[in-house]
């Protein structure tokens, strides 16, 4: 396939898109992917969408807890594209236990990606009441720019960001996927679309404060208006687990917290932010022992001592900012 894409105008560029993800999509399909994982945002809709005209008896499953609104847009996409949609309303007592579970298989205590991926986990391990094999909307805004930091980036900080960022993408929907003994199907990260996401200028990408600009313009006049436009949600805002934070916050006594923490930073060495990485890590240590540290010859996080990537970046263990 010829990737020569910036030669051609927006609309070329347009069809060029839709036939790629129509082609993932279809083939993933034909390879037994009869499910969504749904947040409603642009990027599932879209898939959704193209799956609704592909397969009659598509299925999509939504996590709700407390605030967590993706379950209010997908009940409206769901009728619009004819797909059978289930929503699992979960409780505190029940989110919290599946913390465990998400812990011990990320090995990781970071909160920001624990609260992602406990409502990964959590729908998946509903979804799987139904089907062995799953679609995702996972890199979409690793390769089309719809994160908020991304776009504020000037063009050159971004280019070199997102070399390593595509370099090192890993999404935790694939380790569920193994612990579950589900397929996971991740259409945007085919070789064909990634390829073409890395190929095309970033103005194609981004316009002012807006990301995913071209994908929003395929899909106009085929989704929603507000579904198109809708606003990028971490998956922690959307499906609500979010509301973590607040609630190790409530459960941990301010002495304890300080007690406990400073026990972890002069034992173990690591470096304990707030109440719920500590209950994060507790389980982490319970389950795990100490962080293995990295070796001599390896850049070391200054948060946990876990070996990371490169010295400007995050840990995925710990969360830290090794900037």
């Amino acid at each position: 396939m010829d990737f020569r894409y910036k030669k051609m105008g927006i609309e070329t560029e347009i069809v060029k898109l839709r036939e790629l993800l129509e082609n993932e999509v279809k083939r993933n399909i034909s390879d037994g992917c009869d499910g969504i994982l749904l947040s409603a945002g642009l990027d599932t809709s879209v898939l959704a969408y193209i799956a609704s005209k592909n397969n009659n008896n598509m299925k999509a499953w939504t996590l709700k807890f407390k605030t967590g609104d993706d379950a209010e847009y997908a009940k409206r996409l769901c009728p619009i594209l004819g797909i059978e949609h289930y929503v699992l309303n979960i409780d505190e007592e029940n989110l919290i236990e599946n913390l465990r579970e998400t812990i011990k298989i990320l090995g990781v205590f970071d909160p920001m990606e624990i609260r992602n991926s406990v409502a990964i986990y959590t729908v998946l391990k509903f979804a799987k009441k139904w089907t062995n094999s799953v679609m995702t909307g996972d890199g979409a805004d690793e390769l089309f720019f719809g994160y908020d930091f991304l776009i504020k980036m000037e063009k050159e900080e971004r280019e070199n960001y997102a070399k390593k960022m595509w370099k090192n993408m890993h999404f935790s929907s694939n380790d569920f996927g193994r612990f579950f003994n589900m397929k996971i199907f991740t259409p945007y990260l085919s070789d064909e679309v990634k390829k073409y996401a890395i190929s095309i200028d970033d103005d194609m990408k981004i316009k002012g404060d807006v990301g995913k600009w071209i994908l929003r313009k395929a899909y106009i006049n085929l989704l929603p208006n507000d579904f198109v436009w809708r606003k990028k949600t971490p998956i922690e805002y959307g499906s609500g687990t979010t509301m973590l934070t607040d609630i190790f916050d409530d459960k941990i006594k301010d002495a304890d917290f300080i007690q406990r923490k400073l026990t972890y930073e002069k034992e173990d060495e690591v470096i304990i932010r707030d109440k719920e990485h500590l209950y994060y890590y507790e389980i982490f240590k319970e389950i795990f022992g100490n962080v293995k540290e990295a070796k001599e010859d390896e850049i070391k996080c200054k948060g946990c001592g876990a070996r990371i990537e490169h010295k400007n970046s995050f840990c995925r263990v710990c969360g830290t900012n090794n900037e």
